[in-house]
């Protein structure tokens, strides 16, 4: 794999990652400020992103996607993204990060930020606040049911994927590195994703504290159940049995809480 990166130098893949950045500030962008498909999101930056990725020492796979990969990393940019439009500068970083243009270390985020874009500017009356609280969490649970499915095919597929690389004769030697990377990949945005909507959580849950203080409502009480139903469904992708090619950590830990998230996004 490394030997792809020989006829390059680290002062060209700077300057490769840095007009990639600078193109991806200026692109248009569709619903929910993701960027729509152009050349950009659909040539530039996922090859900018391989080589970076590849450039960083993580694993990286040159195999096409398959149809359920690709529909696992459409859901998983929702998760990805910060929960508030109104965060546009982290939005772009993250947008970038899912790339893999950007390591995931470089994901912005506190999780204050969802409370202050939540009361940044006038309103009427803080029952507003309280409802969009409660359907951002209501969006979250609708969509974590469908990309745990689809988790869970891609996994399902990876695991014949490897058991075919690695016990067919019929498979060159040369196809088993990038297979087990795409597993790796797979496996990473599955815990990314794990890890992104714990921290959803964590901030929608710090932001109803807060405007319980700044702002007391009954409608706290409807926010704080759409918070508790996210949990739940949350709970079981966190959980989900993985293959275990990512780092060695995928696996359930023995006690039964969530798996270690990942300190590198991988695919």
């Amino acid at each position: 794999m490394m030997s792809r990166l020989a006829g390059l130098d680290r002062a060209g893949l700077r300057r490769a990652a840095a007009m990639v950045v600078a193109l991806a500030a200026g692109a248009c962008t569709g619903d929910l400020g993701r960027p729509r498909q152009d050349i950009f999101s659909q040539v530039i930056a996922p090859q900018a992103g391989f080589w970076s990725a590849t450039f960083r020492g993580e694993a990286a796979s040159h195999f096409r996607f398959t149809d359920d990969e690709e529909q696992l990393r459409d859901r998983a940019w929702r998760f990805i993204m910060p929960s508030h439009e109104r965060s546009v500068f982290q939005a772009r970083i993250s947008d970038l990060a899912h790339a893999r243009v950007l390591p995931a270390q470089m994901q912005p985020g506190s999780v204050s930020d969802y409370f202050s874009a939540l009361t940044a500017g006038s309103y009427a009356s803080q029952a507003s606040r309280y409802a969009r609280l409660a359907e951002d969490a209501n969006a979250d649970r609708l969509l974590i049911g469908p990309f745990r499915a689809n988790a869970m095919r891609v996994v399902s597929a990876d695991r014949v994927r490897m058991r075919t690389a690695e016990g067919s004769p019929q498979v060159a030697p040369s196809q088993i590195e990038p297979a087990f990377a795409r597993v790796v990949e797979n496996e990473g945005l599955i815990l990314w994703v794990c890890e992104r909507v714990g921290f959803r959580i964590e901030s929608y849950r710090y932001a109803l504290a807060n405007l319980v203080v700044q702002m007391p409502s009954r409608e706290a009480i409807r926010a704080e159940r759409a918070i508790m139903a996210l949990e739940a469904e949350a709970g079981p992708l966190c959980k989900m049995s993985l293959i275990g090619a990512f780092g060695g950590g995928a696996q359930t830990p023995a006690d039964g809480g969530s798996p270690q998230p990942p300190a590198v996004y991988k695919g």
